[in-house]
């Protein structure tokens, strides 16, 4: 049996759905990240999943001896490291039709594409895996529109995302310029309208 939704090759979609079906989100913004997720991120993902099924079972122990405080304490923590792993998987830079939602550990910024001003790489030292060692890179450089400062640089060479894999980063940044460079003149035909 073909798991067609294991492959990375776009069929058309007439031969998925037929010829006169509608396509399941035709017409919404579904935001996107228009690159794979890195294998650092999922691992450490990964960890944080397996140690809340460590506190968890500890939690129920400590409810079975008749803890209920200290069970209730370890549930909370639980319930904090997997909101915490399931946020590291949606860390990065995600795109749609109406613009440009960046999402950091702990913040998040979502810009239309009218206020975005430029989008490039640029050369210069890059925090390695998120720690406060810093190695030379390249970083996914997002300025705002009216000379605002630019955004805190969530795509780079050695991030969990990119590490050992600079072909990655670079088709990663290239995919964005092209959504903001499509945007603008998107955005420019209609104002000429």
């Amino acid at each position: 049996m073909p798991l067609n939704f294991l492959t990375t090759d776009h069929a058309p979609v007439e031969h998925v759905l037929g010829p006169d079906r509608a396509l399941p989100f035709e017409g919404r913004t579904d935001r996107r990240r228009p690159y794979r997720i890195g294998p650092w991120r999922v691992a450490a993902s990964a960890v944080l999943l397996l140690l809340t099924s460590y506190v968890l079972i500890s939690s129920l122990v400590l409810a079975l001896t008749g803890q209920a405080s200290g069970a209730l304490v370890f549930v909370g923590v639980a319930v904090v490291t997997a909101a915490l792993a399931l946020r590291l998987l949606r860390v990065g830079v995600w795109v749609s039709r109406d613009g440009l939602r960046q999402v950091a550990l702990f913040h998040t910024v979502t810009l239309r594409w009218s206020d975005v001003g430029a989008v490039r790489t640029r050369q210069q030292p890059v925090k390695w895996l998120g720690l406060p060692r810093t190695v030379q890179g390249q970083a996914l450089e997002i300025v705002r529109s009216g000379g605002g400062a630019p955004l805190r640089y969530v795509l780079t060479t050695h991030n969990a995302d990119f590490l050992n894999r600079p072909e990655a980063f670079d088709r990663a940044a290239d995919v964005i310029e092209g959504w903001a460079a499509e945007a603008r003149a998107h955005g420019q035909a209609s104002r000429q309208d």
